[in-house]
């Protein structure tokens, strides 16, 4: 017997079986110094974001990096595979390769074969076990393989659900604060009068999407990798503008919407100092200011137009800035890993988008209810979206 193979050829399966179960499994985050699915996140990550941040086209770096989570879970089911084939194929040489091959292929040769082909239950009958180990082998290897095809088909539709339900809330946040979603619009769009309780309903909302995202994405990390449908969208920024929303009612306005924002804050905060600890990634302190002075009084200019009820006390702008402290430098480490901007806090695009085209309509509706004699309210002017990247 050869003892060497046969450490081997149990460790590999070892390694291999407990770090499915981790992945698949187990509802927690995982733990080990070495892990089967970490190194091959950290071998084939960096190099595929390394040439794709060297397109120049976003649309076409965009599609490019949305490839990536779909095929690394492909492509690691594969490494799986193979690695169980070889750790049986190990086992299969340290009793001495009692097979009879109708081939005449070497004993290395024909333990891969008949592991290959026993792990896939596919029995062609070609190479035969004649001892009792070899027979115990093959019924053991047989039964893992059908366990494995059974725990990955049922791996597939909780991570897609788990994306799709990511994914809604996403989508529509669009109409709510812009595309990419930006704390100045939020405000501004939930400005109208009786906005304070749809206000409070959205973080609401936001405060339990965080929780799963951070339940999701802890036990599948995985779907940190999964892109949104749009290229302007990501679950990184909307995370991060409901942080910075979050934290400009903290820290600067008035109203009672401020309770529910620290709420939403501590979770949302949670989820993303968790998930970049899942990825080993320390905050960054050297990123460039996403908030600088001139902007942030551009910002509650803007607030104060909208006719939001802001602070604006000497202390209101070190209070922000204490706030953003807190998770900024998480999300922009993250950012750099995922090669998923984070959004501005004002909107620096210059098109109409819908939400604008149908509240000019919905304001022309309401100037239709005007006392006799008034002037005839402006005509209509729609503002065309442009196309999404897909």
């Amino acid at each position: 017997m050869h003892i060497a193979a046969l450490i081997a050829g149990i460790a590999c399966l070892w390694i291999v079986l407990l770090d499915a179960f981790q992945t698949i499994i187990l509802p927690r985050r995982a733990s080990g110094r070495f892990r089967l699915t970490s190194l091959f996140y950290f071998v084939t990550w960096r190099p595929w974001a390394f040439f794709a941040r060297r397109i120049r086209t976003a649309r076409r770096r965009e599609t490019v990096f949305s490839y990536y989570g779909p095929l690394s879970l492909i492509l690691l089911l594969m490494v799986w595979a193979g690695a169980m084939i070889l750790g049986f194929a190990l086992l299969f040489f340290a009793v001495g390769s009692p097979v009879l091959d109708a081939h005449g292929t070497s004993a290395v040769r024909s333990d891969l074969y008949v592991s290959g082909t026993t792990i896939f239950t596919l029995g062609l009958g070609d190479v035969t076990p004649l001892s009792a180990a070899s027979r115990v082998l093959t019924i053991l290897e047989a039964g893992t393989g059908l366990g494995f095809l059974a725990v990955v088909m049922g791996y597939f539709p909780v991570l897609y659900s788990a994306f799709s339900r990511r994914e809604v809330s996403i989508a529509l946040l669009d109409a709510r604060a812009g595309s990419p979603p930006t704390a100045a619009e939020l405000m501004r769009r939930h400005s109208h009068e009786g906005a304070d309780r749809a206000l409070a309903t959205l973080l609401i909302e936001w405060e339990r999407w965080s929780a799963e995202l951070l339940e999701s994405h802890i036990s599948y990390p995985l779907l940190c990798y999964f892109r949104s449908q749009h290229t302007n969208q990501s679950w990184l920024s909307a995370l991060t503008a409901i942080l910075d929303a979050s934290a400009l009612l903290i820290s600067g306005i008035r109203g009672s919407e401020a309770r529910q924002a620290q709420l939403t804050f501590a979770m949302a905060r949670h989820a993303l100092v968790d998930l970049a600890q899942i990825f080993g990634l320390a905050p960054v302190a050297d990123a460039p200011d996403r908030l600088p002075p001139e902007d942030y009084k551009q910002l509650f200019a803007l607030l104060c137009q909208s006719g939001i009820s802001v602070c604006r006390d000497d202390f209101s702008a070190d209070r922000l800035r204490q706030m953003r402290a807190l998770y900024e430098g998480y999300a922009q480490a993250l950012s750099r890993y995922l090669a998923m901007p984070l959004p501005p806090w004002i909107s620096n695009q210059t098109h109409k988008d819908n939400w604008q085209t149908v509240a000019r309509l919905r304001a022309q509706t309401e100037a239709t209810e005007r006392p006799a004699g008034a002037a005839d309210p402006p005509a209509a002017t729609v503002f065309h979206d442009p196309p999404h990247d897909f």
